[in-house]
């Protein structure tokens, strides 16, 4: 699977849920466990790298100012998500994170955000056809902490100088 074939299973599986992030996830493992298994592990290798990508603290800060706070696992979660919006908002909000506010159409708190079942598809799908387990990858582990330089979460006006967009268009 190269990445065009991995981008387009992510536009038609978003565009079949409506963009609710759980039922895109079930979308997805329908039409994965199609493909063969090794199909599979070269769309988790794709799923993965872009995962790892994101992990970057001017992104945790954007989800921060759209989720009014970002744990963690909140943070894993919503870089499954920004995957499962398709190659045009994930490349943008990695490139500049505020542009977020100009990318996203309506975002409800409730289901926007929190793609964590995205990031188990493969996983699943692999396991339907295979009755095992996935093996490693072979692709690197994201980094122990985010890229780039740390954000002040706890502080309103660094956000909003840092994510005006964002800002003034979830927060305000």
């Amino acid at each position: 699977m190269d990445e065009m074939e991995f981008w387009e299973l992510v536009d038609v599986t978003r565009a079949g849920a409506e963009g609710d992030p759980e039922d895109q996830a079930d979308l997805l493992v329908e039409r994965l466990v199609q493909l063969d298994p090794e199909s599979v592990l070269d769309f988790a290798r794709h799923f993965e790298a872009r995962y790892n990508r994101a992990y970057h603290w001017d992104l945790w800060g954007a989800a921060w100012v759209l989720l009014d706070g970002a744990s963690d696992d909140a943070f894993d979660f919503f870089r499954c998500w920004l995957i499962g919006q398709g190659r045009e908002v994930f490349e943008g909000a990695v490139h500049d994170p505020d542009s977020l506010a100009d990318l996203l159409g309506d975002f409800d708190e409730e289901i926007d955000g929190d793609g964590e079942d995205l990031g188990y598809a493969a996983d699943e799908a692999y396991e339907q056809l295979t009755g095992a387990v996935a093996p490693d990858l072979g692709i690197a582990s994201a980094p122990a902490e985010p890229e780039g330089d740390p954000v002040d979460f706890e502080n309103d006006r660094v956000l909003a100088e840092r994510y005006p967009r964002l800002w003034d268009r979830f927060r305000e």
